[in-house]
């Protein structure tokens, strides 16, 4: 959703800065994607006013203008706009002007007349994508004016991600409100008239699927002009809301959905009949969209309103070319309806279609809008294109709501919930600012929640609100007491429990991954295709769990952590006859070195045996005898890859990642194993730490001490300093001989650096190291070797 401050400030007051009410809608749960600028940045532009057009002596396609822009004298301008004309205002840059891409204005001479400017397009502005002409501006505006700040472009847009829950924010209404439970600041709806009917044309309307279509209103207008222009002020409105401006009529329809966030359509009356019908399409049935060049294929699934004619539009998703509205539509039929979201659901996405208006009705849109739109849209569309209305023709009823039920809120509950008390006064007003009915109750508040906030059903949901507009930084950061007595570890907990005291991490991968992968890791598995997948990397339901481990791996080592030890439990997806089968699997990733790194000697690295041995810890009980035999894998190295075994029945995989596989997916060698979880009585939970999200820093110091030196007693003296940004240190050698004397060693010790929130500069480093060696001298008499 796009949101323009300005159009936002005719709904409340708005005194904070963009950036600040970005972050309060972020905070809320509105996240903040993107804050620009509603016009790109020029200067020098102003209203101009054309006071005389005159042929250019020598060129057939100029005009010699003269053009009022503030000046003592109006100017001479040339200019090549087919529709330039005396008595229009148009914008002009004035010599020293600066437009976008940083073309500057400057005095020149088209085919030897003089020109002092340049009459400007909404193109050369940036502020359309093309342009037949010169932009034309209202009568309203006075020549000279700055053309910035006279059509408002100093303005900024927020582009906010919402979440399926909060389609009651698909329209400046519900944004509107919102930031006025944020702010606690009065919210000045605009006036809605209802118009006064001057005609008797009408069309009549059955709805033959009310489950589907509840309510459905329609009404004819006539004798209206769809040559009118539309407003400057609404084509910006929806130009800053994203929507290309298109003709009036249509252009009315679009900005009562971004006011009101309830969708419209209009169709051309010479092109509907007289009836209306909302049905099921029957099958073999087609429809050309609007634009003509698409033709879908309808079937019973899809809900279509249908003229006499056949199908006029796919309901809640497009209309249809043949009733569209044109330069020579006098006659149309406005509609407005609430669709139930299930009936919707997926019928735009099997044709391939996304639409503003699919993407509100699927979410759901509050069906107590369809009468306010209906008015409003009439009403602008008799200001700009003239004629008259006829009568609503309103069929159906307003669907029962969870709106209608009361919900019990009470105070203990929030303050068990949210570890603060809230005073009663703000609770009741946070929930009327959220246009909640509330009464008061004895030991709190019967809440009927708003018609458009489908998400509010029970008496968490209302405390989630609570929180989200009292503001989540405003909460405690308290963890809750314990309030059972501890059990025995038993099953998947103990597994996991006990993975994690060897060194595993436990990960959570995507249950979607990319069809490549799976076909890498388990070729002879066909896997299940996403119907509308997210994205190419998330195209299939998983054959196992190997791809995922093996992503995080390279994700680690190609950020210095080469020593990996993790696992997932999680299920694995594979299609047989009986439909998907959906088996809970163990697997782990070994990597790096098996053992720390140490004084004693070359670390040894992890081999075959490593990965072996987990896996027989894993199984200890499992129920019968646990047994390996060598067999080949797609995935796994041949000659270091095993069949698990249990009873002689296969349970799982335990072996090498195929070298293949290492440099298609980047990442070192590593060993896996996957097991059924079920087969497999005992599991664990690893216990979460949070990571630092900065590299860390090595340094490496070669001390000299005396030989009776401990190297414990060293380690333990570097840990009394209590250094925050040292997170480890490492003896990795231990040296006597050439170049020491007898009574003298050499300790190598590795100092590992980190910070939670900064990348560490050479400064931090030298402080610390520094730190680390005058402690020692003063301690040991330890001395830097040379």
């Amino acid at each position: 959703m796009r949101i323009s401050v300005q159009w936002l400030q005719e709904w409340l007051q708005i005194d904070e800065t963009p950036e600040d009410l970005g972050h309060r809608l972020t905070m809320a749960g509105l996240e903040l994607d993107a804050l620009e600028a509603a016009a790109p940045a020029f200067s020098g532009v102003r209203v101009g006013h054309v006071v005389a057009v005159e042929p250019h002596p020598d060129a057939d396609r100029l005009r010699v203008c003269r053009v009022e822009a503030g000046e003592a004298e109006p100017l001479t301008i040339v200019c090549g706009a087919p529709n330039v004309h005396e008595g229009m205002l148009a914008p002009v840059a004035v010599v020293g002007a600066v437009l976008p891409g940083d073309f500057r204005i400057k005095r020149s001479k088209l085919r030897g007349v003089g020109s002092e400017g340049m009459l400007c397009s909404a193109r050369e502005l940036g502020l359309a994508e093309d342009a037949e002409g010169l932009m034309s501006l209202p009568t309203t505006l006075e020549a000279g004016q700055d053309l910035r700040e006279a059509l408002g472009l100093d303005d900024t847009i927020l582009e906010v991600d919402l979440t399926p829950n909060r389609a009651d924010c698909l329209g400046m209404r519900g944004i509107a409100r919102e930031c006025s439970a944020l702010l606690d600041r009065p919210l000045h709806a605009p006036i809605m008239q209802t118009m006064d009917v001057a005609s008797d044309a009408r069309v009549s309307v059955n709805i033959e699927d009310p489950e589907a279509c509840p309510l459905y209103a329609a009404r004819v207008l006539e004798g209206l002009d769809a040559k009118a222009a539309t407003p400057l002020w609404m084509t910006e409105r929806l130009r800053r809301a994203g929507v290309r401006p298109l003709s009036a009529i249509v252009d009315v329809t679009n900005y009562v959905m971004l006011e009101l966030g309830q969708p419209l359509h209009a169709f051309d009356a010479a092109h509907t009949g007289d009836r209306i019908q909302v049905r099921q399409g029957d099958q073999g049935e087609s429809l050309t969209l609007l634009g003509g060049d698409q033709t879908v294929k309808l079937s019973p699934q899809d809900l279509v309103i249908a003229g006499d004619d056949g199908p006029l539009a796919l309901a809640g998703v497009m209309g249809g070319a043949a009733s569209a509205v044109g330069d020579t539509t006098t006659r149309v039929v406005l509609e407005c309806a609430h669709f139930a979201p299930r009936a919707l659901a997926g019928r735009a996405r099997a044709h391939g279609l996304h639409t503003d208006a699919s993407h509100r009705f699927e979410r759901g849109v509050d069906p107590s809008l369809v009468p306010q739109a209906m008015e409003r849209a009439s009403q602008l569309l008799l200001d700009i294109c003239g004629g008259q209305c006829g009568p609503v023709e309103q069929v159906g009823e307003t669907p029962a709501s969870h709106a209608e039920q009361a919900i019990i809120l009470r105070p203990d509950r929030v303050q068990r919930l949210l570890g603060i008390t809230l005073e009663a006064s703000e609770i009741e007003r946070i929930l009327r600012a959220l246009d909640c009915r509330i009464e008061t109750s004895q030991g709190g508040w019967w809440v009927h929640a708003p018609r458009a906030r489908f998400d509010l059903e029970r008496e968490e949901d209302l405390i989630e609100e609570l929180a989200r507009v009292h503001g989540y930084d405003a909460l405690p950061q308290t963890l809750p007491k314990p309030v059972a007595p501890a059990t025995p570890e038993s099953g998947l907990r103990s597994l996991r429990n006990g993975l994690a005291r060897q060194g595993f991490h436990e990960v959570i991968s995507f249950s979607f991954i990319a069809r490549d992968a799976a076909s890498a890791f388990y070729p002879d598995v066909e896997p299940l295709a996403l119907a509308n997948p997210i994205s190419s990397d998330l195209a299939v339901m998983r054959p196992g769990l190997w791809p995922g481990l093996v992503t995080t791996a390279a994700y680690n080592q190609a950020r210095q952590q080469s020593d990996l030890r993790l696992f997932e439990h999680g299920l694995r997806f594979v299609p047989d006859a009986s439909g998907l089968r959906q088996e809970p699997r163990l697997a782990g990733l070994l990597g790096g070195r098996a053992a720390p790194e140490a004084w004693e000697g070359e670390a040894k690295k992890v081999d075959f045996f490593d990965a072996k041995g987990v896996v027989e810890g894993l199984c200890e009980r499992v129920a019968g005898p646990l047994g390996f035999r060598a067999e080949r894998h797609p995935a796994l190295h041949d000659g270091q890859s095993a069949r698990v075994l249990v009873d002689g029945q296969p349970i799982g995989w335990v072996g090498r990642l195929h070298p293949a596989l290492c440099e298609r997916f980047d990442v070192e060698p590593v060993y896996l194993f996957d097991l059924n979880a079920a087969a497999v009585v005992r599991a664990p939970v690893a216990q979460f730490t949070p990571l630092s999200p900065y590299p860390s820093i090595r340094r490496d110091l070669a001390l000299v001490v005396a030989d009776s030196v401990a190297a414990g007693d060293v380690l333990e003296a570097i840990d009394e300093l209590d250094l925050d940004l040292l997170q480890d240190v490492r003896l990795f050698d231990v040296y006597q001989g050439k170049g020491l004397n007898p009574e003298e060693k050499s300790l190598a010790l590795g100092l590992i650096l980190r910070a939670f929130d900064r990348t560490l500069g050479e400064q931090d480093v030298a402080g610390i190291t520094d730190a680390v060696v005058q402690h020692l001298q003063a301690r040991f008499n330890a001395t830097l070797r040379q």
